[in-house]
């Protein structure tokens, strides 16, 4: 309990071997006159002497404990929050319905699956700065960017398909989070692109190349990830938006194989967090310097109580 506790100016104990040369060599000296008779009375004032003497040294000591300045330290750590800007795109479109993407549970559709491993994938990210956007005919901003990880779970969880239309704007997608990641003063941005299905053109209003000059001249580190079967989504524009932006396009036919592409991001992408440490001291003197008062009030009381008696 007390082994944290130490005291600022340890070396003021020398006031108190000052206190005990000087009550053994400081003596006051006063005339001594014989009085007959006196047993009986210091008899009884044998025991106030001891009362006032006990009074007294514990007055000094508590003071000198006081000017000692006892001190306890509690050291906490604190994650700077200096770690990725990240904008996660979803696709919400109506391919995402079909079911039997996770084997363990096949009744849940692709959609169902992929927020469980975003939720996951957001959780351990903890120092990044996360945003969402959703598409489908159009996209939106379903999350600003946010440290909350609460906020942000539970807006995935609300994610609904067909919210943003049955159709598949991808290009657009990418544009929107680009747009998202732009008044970030970030030096990593990435987004990470999911969808599992090929752009429509009379719905994609943005063109490709635009989308990718957005991302190139924002910085914008792009992972794309197509789920499904080979052939459901357009390899060729994954591995091309990778390409043009330094990523890294992954394929996912699966639940697991989801999960460990998700895992991979997450190590190709770790934030090196350096925590800071912070000191907050508690000083208790005033515990010390309390008793010692009522102790050295109570020995004047009782001194002249005893002088007047």
């Amino acid at each position: 309990m007390f082994s944290d506790f130490y005291f600022e100016f340890p070396y003021l104990i020398v006031i108190f071997l000052i206190f005990i040369i000087c009550a053994k060599f400081c003596k006051m000296k006063v005339p001594s006159i014989y009085f007959p008779h006196t047993a009986s009375f210091l008899k009884q004032s044998v025991s106030a002497s001891k009362s006032l003497l006990l009074l007294k040294w514990l007055g000094i000591i508590m003071i000198i404990l006081a000017i000692m300045s006892p001190v306890k330290d509690e050291t906490f750590e604190i994650d700077p929050k200096d770690g990725y800007e990240i904008a996660i795109i979803l696709d919400a479109s109506q391919s995402m319905k079909a079911m039997g993407f996770d084997r363990d549970n096949p009744q849940l559709t692709r959609f169902d699956v992929v927020k469980e491993i975003v939720s996951d994938f957001i959780n351990q990210r903890k120092s990044d700065n996360i945003g969402l956007v959703v598409f489908g005919k159009y996209s939106f901003i379903a999350s600003p960017l946010t440290y909350d990880e609460h906020i942000l779970n539970k807006i995935v969880s609300q994610l609904y398909i067909g919210m943003a239309g049955k159709y598949t704007a991808l290009h657009t997608s990418l544009a929107q989070g680009v747009n998202l990641l732009k008044m970030s003063k970030s030096k990593s941005k990435v987004a990470i692109l999911l969808t599992d299905g090929f752009s429509t053109p009379q719905i994609d209003k943005i063109p490709l190349d635009i989308a990718l000059d957005m991302a190139k001249k924002e910085g914008v580190k792009v992972y794309p990830i197509g789920i499904g079967n080979s052939g459901e989504y357009n390899k060729n524009v994954l591995l091309e938006i990778a390409k043009e932006t330094n990523g890294v396009a992954f394929g996912a036919s699966s639940a697991t194989q989801l999960q460990e592409v998700y895992k991979k991001i997450n190590e190709l992408e770790k934030s090196e967090i350096k925590s800071q440490s912070y000191t907050n001291t508690h000083y208790y003197f005033f515990f010390p310097l309390f008793i010692s008062l009522i102790s050295l009030m109570l020995y004047v009381y009782l001194r002249n109580k005893r002088g007047s008696a």
